[in-house]
């Protein structure tokens, strides 16, 4: 879904598009012919070619805006959305303030209410119009010392169908992928933090069942399809690119060996 011509002559707006995941998406709508706009804290030479990058605060709903006017000032048209800005946050609801609950809702949940409801005016204009969130695993399974972010994902899950339903008949699609744990600098963070890098990541990869982290370009493959024509005829999923971890209940070696006894 990321060959080149897939997109061309379509803008695509990706905010958080300045590393990590959104890194991925911007480069590969670039690739596929998209004029791509990116929107970051700090977006500083991060723009693909022919692209646009613009700093933006998700939390500050002026910002969002100003970010918006100046994408349709560069392209005069907005084609795809795609919501990748978000935090993440560690420790169960005991550990977690109710600053630590508004600062993370503020920027996965509300951020991404600002920007949709900035670019639908846009969006409705589109003969190919797209949303695309980034969810989680999260939304969807329990994992420990995760609620604050969890709980955001849920919501982002909840938001998708609920978007799904009152804009399908104004011709504009919304769906999101769900990735599971994936190899951004954001989780290289939180390992070098850890009080044992190597023991964490081996129990990241472990979680995962083919075993090893999901990459941001796998995500980004993603993100393409449900923009894409192909996928004219799908709104209101979530597509999950975690090996399996959320459906999938693997027998260990040693398990499968006792299975023939």
């Amino acid at each position: 879904m990321s060959s080149h011509g897939t997109f061309d002559g379509l803008v695509a707006v990706v905010t958080g598009g300045a590393s990590g995941i959104g890194q991925a998406v911007a480069e590969t709508f670039a690739a596929a012919g998209a004029r791509v706009a990116v929107l970051d804290l700090e977006p500083s030479g991060t723009a693909p070619a022919s692209g646009l990058a613009l700093r933006c605060d998700v939390t500050e709903d002026d910002s969002v805006r100003r970010a918006m006017a100046a994408v349709m000032d560069a392209f005069g048209r907005i084609d795809i959305l795609v919501n990748c800005a978000g935090i993440g946050a560690q420790g169960t609801i005991e550990d977690s303030t109710d600053a630590d609950w508004r600062r993370v809702f503020d920027v996965n949940v509300f951020g991404t209410v600002r920007v949709s409801r900035a670019a639908l005016r846009h969006l409705r204009r589109s003969p190919a119009a797209a949303i695309v969130h980034i969810c989680s695993i999260a939304a969807t399974t329990g994992l420990p010392d995760r609620a604050v972010y969890s709980a955001s994902k849920g919501a982002i899950l909840a938001l998708t169908r609920a978007m799904a339903a009152d804009h399908l008949g104004e011709g504009v699609r919304v769906n999101c992928v769900n990735p599971g744990t994936v190899d951004t600098p954001w989780v290289q963070r939180l390992l070098a933090a850890s009080a044992d890098p190597e023991a964490e990541m081996a129990a990241l990869r472990a979680r995962q069942p083919h075993g090893r982290l999901v990459t941001a370009a796998e995500v980004a493959g993603a993100v393409a399809y449900l923009a894409g024509p192909t996928a004219a005829s799908t709104t209101g999923t979530m597509l999950e690119v975690d090996s399996g971890m959320h459906s999938l209940r693997l027998r260990t070696a040693a398990h499968a060996a006792g299975a023939g006894r």
